[in-house]
């Protein structure tokens, strides 16, 4: 029987009502030579690197692949729970000389095909940890299956000793087809049944929708990567939290996966004006303000807070949680200028989605 995505994207985009895309039918004639290549147990395959801006399907589309192919040896993660997963393996792997060879020796045991979703670098210990990884999975023989926004060309751009990880981005391109995923909608901007779950301050009393949500409150202390961490209540799968307790503390991406491992549901107050310098005085800008605003904690210099939301963001999004957020200006004017503002996109797309019914459907 002949593997082929198609049944399953019409099929997708039926339930999800809407219109399937030129840009993603493109897609989808390269998955499909992946799969029938993939067919041949003992082929070697290169593998796919799907990337384009926020909202074109690349993840339905990776999901679908996955879903589908019917290789066991076969693993779907987030890229910041691969790193997770990676950093623990290393820690128990210490002794070792040839830690990172062993864990990509290891891994082609049990895994033919590895699917990353969100390839994203922004730290130099993690880019040259990657580009080593690389070499050694490749030369094993894994399938990576990548989505990422970027192109690999376009990988730990604009940041310092960029030019270390140009090892890496030669190897995605040896061993991975790149496509670009160039389609002109965004997905997530396609009319959903609309449920508010993002408010400014003011339009939500948040006290009382914790109170709603949580009739039961926890009096346990909590921690976060091995941290005391502050909440304003939490309850059965219910954790209400400030910007300044969730954001403004050296939390990690790693530290927010335990945070949904614990949580369904998260609130979040007190968001404010994010990237750009720290000021000493925030004026409203809207009419869903009055002045003086609270005198919430304000963002430090930089976009260390910035981005810790958003990969709070991103993890909720993938595990799918509810989020309720609580923001100083509409989520179009949060973000006022910095080196995010590209990502700082995909949140607001990501932000879009989750406020649907659809979403919280899923």
């Amino acid at each position: 029987m002949k593997l082929s995505l198609k049944k399953p994207y019409f099929d997708f985009c039926q339930r999800q009502d809407f219109v399937a895309d030129p840009a993603q039918l493109a897609a989808i004639d390269a998955f499909d030579a992946l799969l029938k290549k993939l067919d041949k147990k003992k082929a070697t395959a290169n593998g796919l690197y799907l990337w384009g801006d926020v909202g074109r399907g690349k993840t339905m589309l990776m999901d679908l692949f996955f879903q589908i192919l019917p290789e066991p040896r076969k693993r779907r993660l987030h890229f910041n729970h691969f790193m997770k997963w990676l950093y623990g393996e290393m820690k128990a792997e210490a002794n070792r000389p040839d830690a990172l060879a062993y864990i990509a020796k290891s891994l082609r045991q049990r895994c033919r095909v590895l699917c990353f979703d969100e390839f994203f670098i922004t730290d130099i210990g993690d880019a040259m940890l990657i580009q080593r990884l690389l070499h050694f999975l490749f030369a094993e023989g894994v399938v990576l299956v990548i989505t990422s926004n970027k192109a690999p060309g376009e990988l730990f751009q604009n940041h310092f000793q960029r030019d270390r990880f140009a090892p890496g981005i030669a190897l995605i391109k040896q061993h991975c087809q790149v496509l670009h995923l160039d389609g002109q909608q965004d997905h997530r901007q396609r009319p959903l049944d609309s449920v508010q779950t993002c408010f400014c301050h003011g339009e939500q009393d948040f006290a009382a929708l914790f109170a709603k949500l949580a009739p039961a409150p926890s009096m346990e202390a909590l921690t976060l990567g091995g941290q005391p961490l502050a909440s304003l209540g939490h309850g059965a799968k219910i954790g209400w939290f400030s910007f300044e307790a969730l954001c403004n503390q050296p939390f990690s991406a790693q530290d927010y996966i335990e945070l949904a491992n614990r949580f369904e549901v998260l609130l979040i107050s007190q968001v404010p004006y994010l990237g750009g310098s720290a000021r000493d005085w925030l004026k409203s800008q809207g009419p869903a303000f009055t002045e003086p605003f609270p005198a919430w904690p304000h963002h430090a210099l930089g976009d260390d807070p910035a981005r810790r939301l958003l990969n709070l963001v991103d993890e909720c999004y993938d595990r799918r949680l509810t989020l309720y957020l609580e923001t100083l200006a509409p989520l179009n004017e949060l973000y006022r200028g910095g080196v995010l503002a590209f990502e700082y996109q995909r949140t607001l797309s990501r932000l879009t989605e989750m406020q649907s019914a659809q979403y919280l459907r899923q």
